[in-house]
């Protein structure tokens, strides 16, 4: 899905470039053997000598890593590179990953893995085993910095022929600002016969950069490179331009990285802007599924719940003891955790009401120090059974990483699911409360709980299952904190403050009014943050939904009829 999502998003900002300098790739020399192209025909490839197989070539190649000389090595890089062997990228990355050894005692080159005897041998091309070693008796194969740039950089030369073309234009992402002229050599060859213009957009852009830094280039030619960067998001584009810009003695240069930079910028604050948009909808998400639980036990039953916070908390703590019993299952405990999180703060909820909150229906400052002594009394439990410390859940790999749209602006997987998730659980709620008997039941007695009892509704019954439904709410909203943040006994307490500003900014009881307040109020603390810091944006929040109630006091969206003249 993600994918999907990134292809459609470039397809439709996608703008094309116009690479200024194409040349063609040199032609095949008599002797040499071939390998495959990008576009999976065959190109050049290290010459072979006659008589000489493939494997017996490599064998060599890998014998000059016994060499102490950094030259030597790197040749035998290329070499392994461009032999066109099924084992070569393997072989590099062992390289990479210090697993390719230099057996001291049979003075051979060979993979190993450390065990507690030492090493275990293999053979570095059939993969057999060849017996062990000593932990002194061999060695990885010492590289340097360049040497590992060098490995990437024809990795990802390799990665140009990847039938998939989001792989395509990773690789080809991997080499802006590449001026190396055998990853110049294979990008044009890429160029010639690249069909996606996604892929090739971002090749074109690796060649201008090469046009750009290239000190025999000609005026035209730069002029018409920076034209067709001119707006790109590359780190490496800018910088170029910039040493354009300060290095070039043609005023008409000057003038054009000028222009391109201003394009540059534009772009830049523009995604910028949806950056910030983005975190404050996913701000949005948290404070509704944080306080859409208290819009129905504060909003619709008038219960100020001190205990909310706890409630989430106690949600999230449930996720952890999901992943305890199921270690090996991360990966799909959420399906687990959501409706254990939702029964577990749902009992709860329950025994709150019955036990404490019944009582005091009426008498809003009784229920609020008796919630609060409540939440003093959960906090306490998990310290004791749990410890003071904070607990980390394990991330599904499904939630980890980001949906990189272009070099500046990404869209990080686990807010993305988040704020999916919260939506759904709004309208899974409304559903519940517009077309179920309980639903029914809920609105008939918040409107007049008087009529609704002479017409033979159990008030007690619904009282207590409202107040397990938002308690239950409140636990799926800790599984979903979880993804983000530790769990600890306080997890709550960061909450509860910002839920009923939700609740009363929307309109109490009015669940399309906690989800406007809850997005609206996201966006605006992200959009201050930058100019006034996190911790004045809140008192800044805080402050104008204090002048706002005092001019609306029944919210964005206030409730009509006999409840809210209640």
């Amino acid at each position: 899905m993600p994918r999907v999502l990134l292809l459609i998003f470039m397809l439709l900002g996608a703008s094309g470039t116009a690479v200024a300098q194409t040349s063609a790739a040199p032609a095949d020399d008599a002797g040499q053997t071939t390998m495959a192209s990008p576009d999976g025909e065959d190109r050049p490839s290290e010459s072979v000598a006659p008589g000489v197989s493939k494997e017996e070539a490599l064998r060599a190649s890998l014998a000059k890593f016994k060499s102490r000389d950094f030259d030597v090595k790197a040749e035998a890089i290329e070499t392994i590179a461009r032999s066109g062997h099924e084992h070569g990228e393997a072989l590099l990355q062992a390289l990479l990953d210090r697993e390719l050894l230099h057996d001291l005692a049979g003075d051979r080159i060979v993979l190993g893995e450390q065990s507690e005897q030492g090493w275990a041998l293999r053979d570095p091309i059939s993969e057999e085993d060849v017996g062990s070693a000593e932990a002194r008796a061999a060695r990885p194969v010492i590289i340097n910095n360049r040497l590992r740039q060098q490995i990437r950089d024809l990795k990802s030369v390799t990665a140009l022929a990847n039938p998939n073309p989001l792989a395509r234009r990773e690789a080809a992402q991997r080499l802006v600002g590449n001026t190396d002229p055998v990853v110049l050599e294979a990008l044009r060859a890429r160029q010639a016969e690249e069909a996606n213009p996604l892929v090739k957009g971002v090749i074109d852009t690796a060649l201008n950069i090469a046009v750009l830094r290239d000190p025999a280039s000609q005026l035209n030619e730069r002029l018409n490179a920076i034209d067709a960067v001119a707006g790109s998001l590359e780190p490496a584009v800018r910088n170029v331009l910039r040493d354009r810009l300060a290095q070039s003695d043609a005023a008409a240069e000057r003038n054009a990285a000028e222009r391109a930079l201003k394009k540059i910028d534009l772009r830049t604050e523009r995604y910028e802007t949806a950056d910030t948009i983005f975190f404050g909808l996913s701000l949005g998400s948290v404070l509704l599924l944080a306080a859409i639980g208290l819009a129905i036990t504060f909003g619709v039953m008038g219960v100020i719940n001190m205990a909310h916070g706890e409630l989430i908390m106690l949600g999230a703590y449930t996720t952890f003891v999901v992943q305890q019993i199921f270690p090996d299952g991360h990966e799909w405990s959420l399906l687990v955790a959501l409706p254990a999180a939702f029964l577990v703060s749902a009992v709860v909820g329950i025994v709150i009401e019955r036990g404490v909150i019944r009582f005091l229906y009426g008498r809003p400052l009784e229920t609020l120090l008796a919630t609060f002594g409540v939440s003093l009394i959960l906090q306490q439990a998990v310290r004791v059974i749990f410890s003071p410390l904070n607990r980390s859940v394990v991330t599904p790999d499904w939630m980890s990483g980001a949906l990189q749209i272009n070099p500046i602006f990404s869209l990080t997987y686990n807010r993305l699911y988040i704020i999916v998730f919260a939506l759904i659980v709004f309208f899974a709620l409304q559903l519940v409360l517009k077309k179920t008997r309980l639903g029914l039941q809920v609105r008939a007695v918040s409107q007049n709980r008087g009529t609704a009892r002479a017409m033979g509704i159990r008030s007690e019954r619904v009282n207590a299952l409202t107040f397990g439904l938002g308690s239950g709410i409140a636990g799926i909203a800790g599984v979903a904190l979880a993804q983000l943040t530790n769990v600890g006994p306080n997890l709550g307490q960061a909450y509860i403050i910002d839920s009923f500003m939700v609740v009363v900014f929307g309109g109490v009881g009015n669940l399309w009014g906690t989800l406007t307040a809850a997005f609206s109020l996201g966006i605006a603390n992200k959009i201050i943050e930058p100019m006034a810091g996190a911790v004045l944006a809140k008192i800044m929040v805080l402050v104008f939904i204090i002048l706002f109630i005092q001019r609306k006091p029944r919210g964005l969206f206030p409730q009509r009829g006999r409840a809210a003249e209640e």
